[in-house]
C-alpha cells in the first residue's frame, strides 16, 4: 500500500505530498492522533515514498493537481525499496517501539547508531518512533540532543496518541501533522477492505487480520461503532470480545470480587469502556433514542444503567472517574482503583448488565 491507499486522512495526505514535491522535508515529524486511525500507516508509506526508487523518472518538480500529485510524487509498490521498507529489511528504515510499555535509551542508541552513518540505498534514512510519549526520562533527554542536531539526510517521525506526554522540548523541534477520527463511512471501507484481505499482506498495513472475521452487515455495524473512528483498533482486536470482558469484570466489581485487572493497559482500557458506557447511559436520559448509542446492539443493559439512577448521578459518576483517570500516569495501585471505582458504582449493584 502507498499514501494513495489511506482513507480519511486526505488533510495529512495532502500535505506530505505537498512537502515531497516541494523538496521541503523537515528533519523531524510529530504525527498525533487517537489510536487505530493510520498514523503508522502514514508514517511508513512516507518513508516508502521518500526513497521510491522509481519517483524521480515519475516527477520533474512541476506543480501538478492532487490527482497527478498522487501519481507522480507516491511509492510505486514495485520497487526494491518499496517492498524491503514494507518487510522492514530496508538498511535506511528503523522502527522502534516500546518494549513492555516504555522506550528506554537503550533504543534511543540504536537510532544514534542507526543516523551516524549516510544513506545506504535510499535518499533518506527514515526512522519512525510509535508510541513516542512512552519515553522514560533518561531516554527523552538523550533523544532531545538528536532531535537539536539532526543528521543531514535524515528524517525522524515520532507516532504519538498522547502528544501532551511529551517533553515541551522534543514537541517544539516536531512539524506537527493532526490525525483525527474517521467518519462512518470511511471507517467502515476500512474495515470492510481489510478484513477482506487474504493473509501474506506486508507487515507494514496498519491494519492486521483481526482475530475473527467480520460475519455479517450488523457485525460490521457494530463493530463501526464500537471503533468510533478508529479502524485500526477493531482490525487489530476484537471490539465485541473486548466488551464482554469488560462487562464481565463490572459485573465482578459490583459484586464486590477481587480485582481482575493484570495491568495497567488493561486497567486503562477498561476505563475507556466504563465512560462510553456512561455516556450512553446520559445519551438515553436526555434523549430517549436509542440509535445515537455506540452500544446499540445491547441497549437494554444500556436502559437498565440508565434506569438505575437519575442523569446528575451519571454525569457525576463520569466526571468522577474520568477524572481519576487522569491519574493513571501516577502508577496508582490496581486494586485500591478497583475497590475505589466499585464504591463509586455500588448504585448500579442491583442492575444485571
Amino acid at each position: 500500500m502507498a499514501l494513495r491507499d489511506i482513507i480519511g486522512q486526505d488533510k495529512a495526505v495532502t500535505i506530505l505530498l505537498r512537502t515531497i514535491q516541494r523538496g521541503r522535508i523537515p528533519s523531524s515529524y510529530l504525527f498525533a492522533g487517537e489510536p487505530g486511525i493510520g498514523k503508522k500507516f502514514t508514517a511508513i508509506n512516507l518513508a516508502k515514498a521518500l526513497n521510491c526508487q522509481s519517483r524521480e523518472q515519475r516527477s520533474q518538480g512541476i506543480e501538478l493537481n492532487n490527482n497527478e500529485l498522487t501519481t507522480q510524487i507516491d511509492a510505486c509498490e514495485e520497487c526494491p525499496s518499496c517492498k524491503k521498507i514494507d518487510t522492514g529489511s530496508h538498511p535506511d528504515f528503523l522502527f522502534i517501539s516500546p518494549k513492555s510499555g516504555l522506550i528506554r535509551i537503550e533504543e534511543i542508541r540504536a537510532i544514534d547508531d542507526a543516523l551516524s552513518f549516510k544513506p545506504f540505498e535510499g535518499r533518506k534514512k527514515v526512522v519512525i518512533i510509535d508510541e513516542a510519549d512512552t519515553m522514560n526520562p533518561y531516554a527523552a533527554n538523550a533523544f532531545l540532543k538528536t532531535l537539536e542536531e539532526p543528521p543531514e539526510d535524515s528524517l525522524i517521525i515520532l507516532i504519538s496518541s498522547s502528544p501532551d506526554r511529551l517533553p515541551d522540548t522534543i514537541r517544539s523541534r516536531c512539524s506537527k501533522i493532526n490525525f483525527t477520527p474517521l467518519p462512518v463511512e470511511a471507517c467502515e471501507k476500512v474495515i470492510k477492505t481489510v478484513m477482506s484481505q487474504k493473509a501474506g499482506k506486508p507487515a507494514s498495513v496498519q491494519a492486521k487480520k483481526s482475530k475473527k472475521p467480520v460475519k455479517d452487515d450488523s457485525q460490521l455495524s457494530t463493530l463501526v461503532r464500537l471503533s468510533m473512528g478508529r479502524p485500526g483498533l477493531a482490525i487489530s482486536g476484537d471490539l465485541i470480545e473486548e466488551r464482554t470482558w469488560f462487562i464481565q469484570l463490572l459485573q465482578g466489581m459490583l459484586n464486590t470480587e477481587k480485582d481482575g485487572w493484570t495491568s495497567k493497559e488493561e486497567m486503562e482500557k477498561w476505563f475507556d469502556l466504563l465512560l462510553v458506557l456512561l455516556r450512553d447511559a446520559a445519551i438515553l436520559k436526555i434523549t430517549r433514542d436509542t440509535k445515537n448509542l455506540i452500544n446499540s446492539d445491547i441497549k437494554d443493559s444500556v436502559k437498565k444503567l440508565s434506569s438505575s439512577m437519575d442523569l446528575k448521578g451519571i454525569i457525576e459518576n463520569y466526571q468522577n472517574l474520568n477524572t481519576l483517570k487522569v491519574y493513571f500516569n501516577f502508577n496508582l495501585n490496581k486494586s485500591l482503583t478497583w475497590n475505589y471505582t466499585g464504591s463509586i458504582l455500588r448504585r448500579f449493584k442491583n442492575e444485571k448488565f
